[in-house]
């Protein structure tokens, strides 16, 4: 008869899961940490926001660029998928903007435009395919309003993330205690101000993501 041991009983692979969760409290500890404080945010107050200690977090990030790069990736594919699933769920043109744009606030997407300069590295194969994706989205939403008539005309998609990055971060100095309360009535306010007829002249062209990545030149 075959003896069965508790050796060779299969176990789930517990400290992989755990690594992956621990990876994303980090990611997403530091996605809150930089929205506040910008990409120079002492990396122990990350660990301490994700529940890890330093030791954990060095493990899964070798150190800031690593983590901002992440941050970055995670930024994008997230807000990527939130413009895709507006874009397929919502009939109205301008309402697919407007669901894409709330949703985007609560990706963190504050976090993106401090770190632009440390993780757009146009070589890395990662980082170029999701700015490819969230270009990609956003201008599919930002085409389809404007072709409705519903949107001014003189927008891209680097005005649009700008706008909302620049929105969603707390004011210096301010802590960040009770910002949030303030974000959805500015983000209506600045939706408002995209819709068509303009009853303004914008200075300059639109804006791209590749104008944003250039700003470090």
């Amino acid at each position: 008869m075959l003896d069965v041991t508790a050796a060779a009983v299969p176990h789930p692979p517990r400290l992989r899961a755990d690594a992956s969760r621990n990876r994303e409290r980090i990611t997403s500890a530091a996605r809150e940490a930089i929205v506040e404080h910008g990409p120079d945010v002492p990396l122990d107050e990350v660990a301490r926001r994700a529940g890890v200690g330093n030791a954990t977090l060095y493990r899964h990030f070798s150190d800031r660029t690593e983590l901002v790069r992440q941050v970055a990736l995670s930024v994008m594919e997230g807000a990527a998928q939130r413009a895709e699933d507006a874009l397929a769920a919502e009939p109205d043109a301008f309402s697919a903007l407007e669901r894409f744009a709330f949703e985007a606030v609560e990706e963190r997407i504050g976090a993106l435009c401090p770190v632009i300069s440390s993780a757009f590295d146009c070589a890395d194969e990662d980082v170029q395919h999701a700015t490819d994706r969230l270009q990609s989205a956003v201008a599919a939403i930002i085409d389809r309003a404007q072709l409705s008539g519903q949107m001014r005309g003189d927008i891209a998609v680097g005005d649009l993330i700008v706008a909302l990055t620049q929105l969603t971060r707390p004011l210096p100095g301010t802590g960040c205690s009770g910002f949030g309360r303030f974000v959805n009535r500015h983000l209506q306010l600045f939706l408002d101000g995209l819709r068509a007829p303009a009853r303004s002249t914008l200075e300059g062209t639109a804006a791209t993501l590749e104008d944003l990545r250039n700003c470090r030149k």
